[in-house]
């Protein structure tokens, strides 16, 4: 079965959603937690989603 390029987006676009949200989870949780360099870590690889 052939997986149209519009459902690939989609997948994709869904994948990297989960992805942001998980990653503003950790921030959040991060600088609850005073954790700095786990937070700039995380901001990078926020950063590299964009």
């Amino acid at each position: 079965m052939a997986v149209s390029r519009e459902a690939r987006t989609k997948s994709t676009e869904t994948h990297q959603a989960s992805i942001r949200k998980v990653l503003e989870h950790r921030l959040e949780v991060a600088r609850a937690e005073g954790n700095q360099e786990l937070v700039r870590v995380l901001e990078t690889e926020y950063r590299q989603l964009a």
